[in-house]
């Protein structure tokens, strides 16, 4: 029987679920549960981002993922958010900044094709040990009994340190990485022209740092990082300012968000299910460490949603889409789907088909460093088991307040052994 969704307020839809409080919140499952239960494919005809359709169960998402002739990811349509509008709309103090998850083929293939080798089986293996070298240094230097924030001292530290590697970036301003992705993975800041600017700042700075990373390449390239492996390419080295820009924030917010909040839902996850912790407590085989980083993905699913843009009118499960429509792909609440996973709301560590998860996306776009996400996600579980590390949450944690990155900005904790 579906929940029975409440009404709270006669001036919201209850039904929008692109309402940033019910992310920061943490109240999109039930009306997410709503939608899948009564209308799965949903129009919203008023929002703060304009009128949308919901996709909100696994099928019609994979659906619309594998058809991207007819549902448009290119940044000229309004790109991957609900929040984008298109390059006829684009107001003052907006930037377009193409990249390749916001393309479609063929240019999409092409400068996808440049990148994919950094994140192949042979770069995860070259990258393996030293991620497992820089978990364990971290973990045995936090202190136990003590309160502190996992999210600063753990997730955002670990992936700042990945991404850092994967660009060749300066160490020693690392951290401007992860200020960059927050500022630029924020649909909330589109809203007013002192926002836009801002955000404009933020893209320019990063650019700027790039940029002179670029040049330095071109001196001295090196084998392994993203931007000599840029301009080795045919199909990136040529790339407008504008573009450069779009791909740099593709990959350094993709590569931030999906790790670093994912290693947050863990500790916070296995906290609201006990049990579950303790099956990884007590059986540190190492197929039980993959298959419950899958689960942890699919259970927090770190980008909430993916949006599609029709080219054509379209029907879809028997829902007329017209041309230009946009449609958000909710892969938050294609993984909590029922038929697909029973309990779905629940964490389940040895969830048999767990690696099922529509997080990485689904057809061309899957995430393309989907695999460094998972290297770094199961180290993080082995270490904390082979430590016999527990982690206690003391406090509510302070999520994002965005229905786009979902994920956590503070989460304090205490570890003890057990």
């Amino acid at each position: 029987m579906a929940t029975q969704y409440r009404v709270e307020s006669p001036v919201l839809d209850p039904l929008d679920v692109s309402r940033a409080e019910l992310w920061s919140e943490d109240r999109w499952q039930e009306p997410m549960a709503h939608l899948r239960a009564n209308s799965p494919i949903h129009y919203t005809p008023e929002s703060k981002f304009g009128p949308y359709w919901s996709v909100t169960t696994y099928q019609p998402i994979q659906h619309v993922e594998a058809l991207p002739k007819i549902f448009s990811s290119s940044w000229e349509y309004g790109g991957i958010t609900v929040a984008g509008d298109g390059i006829e709309h684009m107001k003052e103090g907006d930037i377009a900044m193409p990249m390749f998850i916001a393309m479609d083929p063929p240019q999409h293939s092409a400068q996808r094709r440049t990148v994919a080798p950094a994140f192949g089986p042979a770069e995860i293996e070259r990258l393996r040990s030293n991620t497992l070298m820089r978990t364990r240094e971290l973990l045995e230097s936090l202190p136990l009994g003590e309160t502190f924030d996992w999210v600063e001292l753990v997730s955002k530290e670990l992936a700042t340190q990945m991404l850092a590697i994967l660009f060749d970036f300066p160490w020693e301003t690392r951290h401007n990485l992860t200020n960059w992705s927050d500022a630029l993975g924020d649909v909330e800041t589109m809203h007013s022209d002192e926002e836009r600017h801002a955000r404009l700042l933020q893209a320019f700075e990063m650019g700027a740092a790039f940029r002179q990373l670029w040049e330095e390449k071109i001196q001295k390239p090196g084998e392994h990082d993203l931007i000599s492996m840029m301009l080795r390419s045919d199909a990136m080295k040529h790339m407008s300012e504008q573009e450069f820009m779009g791909n740099l924030t593709l990959l350094i917010v993709g590569g931030n968000d999906t790790t670093r909040n994912s290693m947050s839902a863990f500790v916070y996850g296995l906290d609201q299910f006990p049990d579950e912790r303790r099956k990884l407590e007590e059986n540190h085989a190492p197929d039980l460490a993959v298959n419950a980083m899958h689960e942890i993905i699919r259970w927090q699913t770190p980008l909430a949603h993916m949006r599609r843009t029709a080219t054509e009118d379209v029907e879809l499960f028997g829902h007329q889409i017209r041309k230009r429509d946009k449609l958000a792909l909710w892969y938050a609440s294609g993984n909590r789907d029922e038929s697909i996973f029973p309990e779905g709301d629940k964490i389940i560590v040895d969830r048999h088909n767990a690696r099922r998860h529509l997080a990485f996306g689904y057809g061309i776009h899957r995430c393309v460093g989907a695999r460094i996400a998972e290297l770094q996600l199961t180290t993080l579980i082995s270490e904390m088991q082979r430590l016999r590390l527990r982690a206690h949450v003391v406090g509510e944690p302070v999520r994002v307040h965005a229905c786009f990155v979902h994920g956590y900005k503070s989460l304090p904790v205490q570890l003890e052994r057990y």
